[in-house]
C-alpha cells in the first residue's frame, strides 16, 4: 500500500508541466495560483493535525523561507517549459542533486567521492546535450535558453530542499511545513511579479481550471502522498520511485504535446536520469572535512 501511495504521489507531480502548458499563463502567474489555490486546502488538512505540530518558530520560518526558493524555482522552471517542453524541463530540474552535493561540500564539509564527482561531470555533459548543440532537429523554441533556465531552477530547488528538510526536525505532520512553504511560495511569487511582463491576476476560465488542477493534484495531493509514504520506504526504493517523475514527464510531453526530441536530446536525458540514479543509489560522500 505504501508503495502505491508513493507511486501515486510521484505520478501526481509528474503532471505539473502538463498543467502548466495547458494553462497558457505566464511563469509567475502559474506559481502564484499554484500556491493560492493550494493554501486553503492545506490549511484545512493542517487544522485537523495541528495538535501534533510541535515545531518551534525557527522551524516555521525555515519552512516559509524554503517557499521563497520554491517560488523562484518554479518561475524559472515554468520559463524552461516554454522553451524546451514539459519533458526536457522536468529532466533538467533534476540537476538539483548536483547543487545539493556542492552545497553539502561547501556548507557541511561533505566531500563527494571520486565516483560522485565523475558522475556529476558526466551529468553536466548530458545537460549540454539536451541543449541540442544548436543542431537542426533539436526540440524546443529556444533549447539553449531552456537549459539555462532549467539549470537555474535546479539550483533554486536545491535551496528549497535544504531549507525544507531543516524545517521539520521535530517530524511534525507534513501538512504544517508544506503549508508554511506554500505561503512562502505565494509571497515569493508576488515579489517576483514585477519581473514578469505577462503577469496577471486575472486568468481565463480554462486557465483557471488547469491552475486549480495544478494546485490540487501536484501541490496538495502529490506532495502530501510523497511526504507520507517515502519516509516509510527504504532509501533505495525511495530514489527509484522519484526517478520515475522525469520519465513520466517525457511520456506526457510526447502524448499530450507531440514533443519529439532529437537523438542528442534523448541521449542527454538518459545521461542526466542515469546520473541522478547513480548519485541517489550509491554512497556519494567521502567524509566530513574538519
Amino acid at each position: 500500500m505504501i508503495h502505491f501511495l508513493a507511486l501515486l504521489g510521484v505520478l501526481s507531480i509528474s503532471f505539473s508541466a502538463v498543467f502548466i502548458r495547458l494553462a497558457l499563463v505566464s511563469p509567475v502567474t502559474a506559481t502564484l495560483y499554484r500556491a493560492a489555490y493550494a493554501i486553503p486546502v492545506l490549511a484545512i488538512v493542517w487544522s485537523t493535525l495541528r495538535r501534533r505540530d510541535r515545531r518551534m518558530r525557527r522551524e516555521r520560518l525555515l519552512a516559509f523561507a524554503s517557499g521563497l526558493f520554491l517560488a523562484l524555482d518554479l518561475d524559472l522552471w515554468h520559463e524552461s517549459i516554454a522553451f524546451v517542453g514539459a519533458g526536457l524541463a522536468t529532466v533538467l530540474a533534476n540537476v538539483q542533486i548536483v547543487f545539493v552535493a556542492v552545497a553539502g561540500w561547501l556548507l557541511y564539509g561533505e566531500r563527494p567521492t571520486g565516483k560522485a564527482t565523475a558522475t556529476i561531470a558526466v551529468m553536466l555533459g548530458g545537460v549540454v546535450l539536451i541543449s541540442g548543440l544548436a543542431r537542426a532537429g533539436a526540440y524546443g523554441s529556444h533549447p539553449v535558453a531552456g537549459v539555462l533556465f532549467g539549470a537555474g531552477a535546479g539550483a533554486c530547488y536545491s535551496g528549497f530542499l535544504l531549507l525544507f528538510r531543516s524545517s521539520n526536525r521535530s517530524l511534525a505532520p507534513t501538512a504544517g511545513p508544506l503549508l508554511d512553504a506554500t505561503v512562502g511560495m505565494l509571497v515569493g511569487a508576488l515579489a517576483s511579479a514585477p519581473f514578469d511582463p505577462r503577469f496577471t491576476f486575472f486568468t481565463p476560465p480554462m486557465a483557471t481550471f488547469w491552475l486549480i488542477l495544478l494546485a490540487m493534484v501536484s501541490q496538495v495531493l502529490g506532495w502530501l502522498l510523497i511526504a507520507v509514504a517515502l519516509p516509510r520506504l527504504p532509501a533505495v526504493e525511495t530514489s527509484v520511485l522519484l526517478l520515475t517523475q522525469p520519465v513520466f514527464a517525457i511520456v506526457w510531453g510526447i502524448v499530450w504535446f507531440d514533443e519529439r526530441l532529437s537523438a542528442l536530446q534523448w541521449l542527454g536525458s538518459a545521461v542526466v536520469v542515469s546520473g541522478v540514479a547513480v548519485l541517489s543509489l550509491t554512497r556519494s560522500v567521502v567524509s566530513r572535512e574538519s
